[in-house]
Parts: C-alpha cells; structure tokens; sequence
C-alpha cells in the first residue's frame, strides 16, 4: 500500500528528532468535549486541581484556593462524579451536565446535579470557567459551606451513672480532662466535620473519647457570601446526640482515696482497682498537675517480691520451706543488706517474705531461678505489657539484666526495675484474684478495642497457678499480721506488701515508699515519694483508705 508523502514526513521528522534527543509531545486529537468532562471530573474526584485547571480556560487566580477550600468548608469525606449528558457541539461551544455524590461527616451524602460549560480553543475543548462549574446557583464571590450544629455534649460518668464533674477531687478532673478550642493540626487529626477553632476535648477522657461525647452535628449544605453569611440554604441533614461514657471510678472509692492523701505533706498517689475485674476504682494524687498514679514510673522496691516469690513458689519452694536470712550476702562482688541490717537467721519462707529479706531473694533469684524465668513471671503480672485501660498509662518494665549483680537487686525491685502506681495495684489484685487482668477505666468493650501507641490491644488475662494463689494469700496477710506492717491499724482481712525502694545514689541513698495490698476484691497501692519506709509512710495511708472506703 503506498503511504501517503505526509504521514512520511512526519515520521522522518519524529524520527530525527529522536535521533537529536529532543522529546516529542503528542497532542490528543479533538475527542469532543465529553472527553474533557470526564478527564476533568475524574481530576476532581482524585483532587487533583492541577490537572483540573489544566483543563480550565480561563481559570481564576485563586482556582485551586476556591476547590481546596470547598473541600474543607464541607468537610468531604468523600466526593464522586459522573458524566450525565453532553450537548452537541455548535460554534466552539457545548454544554454538559454531571451527577455529584459529595460524602460528608457523619457519613451523610450529598446528590446534585451540575452543569459544565465548554469552549473549544486551539483544537482543544476546554472547561469555561464559571462559579457555576462548582454548584449551578453559586456565583462570583459565593461558596459552599456546611454550617454545623453540635448537640449538647454527653456527659463523663461515674460507674453509678452520676456525673464525674459533679466529684470534687483534682484528679478525677485530670481523667476526666478539659475542653478547649483545637488548632488546625488537631481538626485534621480528628477529620471532617472538625475545624480549626471548634471546641474539642483537649486532653483525658475527653480527648480519648471526643467523638463518641460529642455526637454528630446538624449540618446544613449553604451558600454564603463573601462575608460568610447564609444565601440559601441547598440541603439539611439531622444530627445525633453523643453517647455517655462510663468509666469504673466509684465515687465513694475516690472520696476514701482523697481523704486518705488529704493530710499527706509529701507527694504522693493512691489507686485502688476491684481484683475481680481490673477496673480502676479510685485514683488520687497529691499535688495535682501531674497524673503521677498512672504515669510516674518509680522503683518498686520490695513491693516486686510478690512477683519474685510466685515465680519460686512456681518452681517448687513452699511457704514453708526454710531459708536463710542473714544480715548480708555477696552477690558478684556487691554486698546486700537488709533493712536495719536484721538477721533473722534460717526461717521459713512466709517469714523471710513477712519481714521482707532483701538477702533471702537476691540469693534465691540467682540460685534458683535466673533472669529469664523471673521475667517470665514477671510478664504474667503485666510487666513489659502495654496498659490500655481508656486512657493513657506507662507499662511495667523488667528488662534484661547484665549480670548476676543486678539480677539479684531486680528480685528485689531495684536497679533498672520501673513501674506505677496502677502497675503494682494490678499486681495486688492478682495475688487477691488469682488472675492478672490489664486495668481498665472504661467499659471491658471498649477497654478492649482500645490500641496503644504502638498499634498493640491490651494484653490477655494470665491465671497464676493455684498454688501461687495460695501462697500469695498466706504469704501477704503475714506482713500485715506479723511483719512489716504488723504495727499498723489496719482492718480485718487486709494483706498487703510493703517497700522501700532506693532512688538516687550514696552510701545511704533516699527512699519512696510504697505499700501495696488487698483486702476482699478490693486492691491497691499506695507510694509516698521521698517517703522513707513503706511500713512508716504508705502502709497507714493504705489503712486510713480501706476504713474509709469499707
């Protein structure tokens, strides 16, 4: 077949072009305009408003300010777009129309109909700008907006259904947390309908749980002029109220937890949880200003020998068992003590437990166990486990050790050994319940669908063997009955553990104390910052707590 001498020449001249390493752009013939309005809403759709304007004649400084803005003053969540109808061609001029599906907060959907204008220049079929390519009744100088109007805010409760604003106590005030007006980073974080300047929860409960308190805006599809004010309003959607959120605090738990800090002339935290559940009873810190109960990370010192003597009792030693519990013992190279440098000779173990031995468990933890079995244990009481219980809260760590030196200062609660106040109460209610259960502030549903930072959901329950159980309901009561604690007025059926964990360095470095314990399904665990002894500082605010809150 002969070619004809044009396609001949456009093709040397393609070819040389090559050859010379020029690139070579090829216009699309003249497809209509329906190609232009569906490559135009296709770019609209996907938000590319480049390509829009590309395809554009004649399109305002501002034309990417004018879509980008449509979005956000809707707050679209999603927008589709279709071809209806193109008109035929008729001197350089055609007309079009499209279905938009505009998808915004709450899941409500918007339909209209819309209308394209087109020009053809240069061979090539372009939109005409016009306001009316947006929306067919907007014009110079209008806009689309979605007024909202947000229903009455639901209410942060109390596990009896009563308002958490209505307790007076600081720190159920920081849990609870505050309102105020959110930045444009936070509105893009929380997405559509939120803007810049709405009021917001800022930080606990309410912050965890924005949307659910807030419920759905009314919204209302307007155009507005320039000014912002209504010029017709094109559609109405209903909103819905937000739902309560009730949290486990039980307020007579919390009024005991606040009387029982009120005299407390140093730092200090209570938290209280029921041992059955893992819920979060009371939560109470002093000063305020600072959630040290569920953020403070401290050395838990001897309260860690509950964990330390399962994990024997789990290998085979009894409560019986004797055991020596000498003034001192070496451990590579570094002498421990114990308290008062007391020598209690060879006992029983639930009596080196009572009186709280630091020599008995570093040479056991070494002897008998290793730092692999005991971090074993450890996780089983929720050490190196994220805590999600509604609300933000630092995990327990136990993390490996370098040496037998610091393996036996960890059986004890020292060296790297870090936990909370929540930490240890949740490990209180364990030796109470039998089960460790992650603690919890909210409902156990929504405790469960909650992630941490990391993307992780809260750990599982871990049932202790039976005769861990046993043992840590014989060894416990015996501080309180004849160790540590013993000269504490504590009520009946209270057992507990207390510790005096060493922060700081020197020859006789200071201490916080801690008591922790359980009495019926209910635990806790108390911590006086800078305290000195456990026995001396927290046990009897953990006493005055359980009298107040019986």
């Amino acid at each position: 077949m002969r070619r004809s001498r044009g396609v001949v020449a456009v093709a040397l001249i393609a070819a040389a072009a090559l050859v010379a390493g020029v690139a070579v752009w090829v216009l699309r013939a003249d497809e209509g305009p329906r190609d232009t309005a569906e490559r135009f809403l296709a770019a609209w759709e996907r938000g590319d408003l480049d390509a829009m304007r590309r395809l554009t004649a004649d399109p305002p400084a501002d034309f990417r300010e004018r879509f980008a803005r449509m979005r956000d003053d809707l707050g679209l969540v999603r927008q589709r777009y279709r071809v209806t109808a193109i008109g035929d061609p008729e001197d350089g001029a055609a007309s079009g129309s499209f279905r938009a599906e505009l998808t915004l907060a709450g899941g409500r959907v918007w339909t209209y109909t819309g209308t394209l204008p087109f020009t053809k220049r240069d061979d090539a079929w372009l939109v005409a700008w016009s306001p009316r390519v947006v929306h067919p009744m907007l014009r110079e100088g209008q806009r689309l907006r979605a007024a909202r109007v947000w229903p009455d805010r639901a209410a942060v409760q109390a596990a009896d259904g009563s308002d958490l604003d209505a307790v007076p106590s600081g720190s159920v005030q920081q849990i609870v947390g505050s309102l105020g007006k959110i930045d444009a980073k936070t509105a893009r974080e929380l997405g559509p309908p939120y803007r810049a300047g709405d009021l917001a929860g800022v930080d606990g409960l309410q912050r965890q749980y924005e949307k659910r308190l807030a419920g759905t805006p009314a919204l209302a599809v307007q155009i507005v002029d320039a000014d912002g004010e209504a010029v017709r309003t094109l559609h109405r959607f209903g909103g819905a109220p937000g739902t309560p959120l009730r949290t486990t605090i039980d307020p007579k738990a919390q009024r005991a937890a606040s009387r029982a800090l009120a005299d407390v002339d140093k730092t200090a935290s209570l938290v209280a949880v029921r041992a059955s559940t893992g819920e979060i009873l009371a939560v109470a810190n002093k000063p305020g200003g600072y959630n040290r109960a569920l953020m403070g990370r401290y050395p838990p010192g001897s309260t860690f020998k509950v964990v330390t003597a399962a994990a024997l009792v789990a290998d085979g030693l009894s409560v019986t068992s004797p055991v020596a519990c000498p003034a001192t013992t070496d451990v590579g190279g570094r002498t421990f003590k114990n308290y008062r440098h007391e020598d209690f000779g060879t006992v029983p173990f639930r009596e080196a437990f009572a009186h709280s031995c630091n020599t008995t468990f570093a040479r056991l933890a070494v002897d008998r166990l290793g730092p692999r079995r005991l971090a074993q244990v450890a996780e089983q009481f929720g050490f190196n486990a994220p805590i999600i219980g509604g609300l933000p809260a630092v995990r327990a760590s136990f993390p490996a050790v370098k040496d037998d030196t610091a393996f036996a200062a960890a059986s004890f609660g020292q060296g790297e050994v870090l936990t909370s106040p929540l930490n240890m109460a949740s490990v209180a209610a364990a030796a109470a319940s039998g089960t460790w259960r992650s603690p919890r502030l909210v409902d156990a549903a929504l405790a469960s669908q909650a992630l941490d930072a990391g993307g992780r959901r809260p750990e599982p329950a871990h049932r202790l063997e039976p005769k861990v159980r046993t043992a840590l309901r014989t060894l416990m009561p015996a501080v309180v009955s004849e160790g540590t604690a013993k000269d504490v007025d504590f009520p009946p059926g209270t057992a507990g553990k207390t510790g005096t964990a060493e922060f700081g360095s020197g020859e006789n470095p200071p201490t916080h104390a801690w008591f922790i314990g359980y009495r019926g399904d209910l635990a806790f665990a108390v911590i006086v910052e800078d305290g000195g002894t456990g026995a001396e500082a927290a046990a009897p605010i953990a006493a005055a707590f359980l009298r107040a809150a019986a």
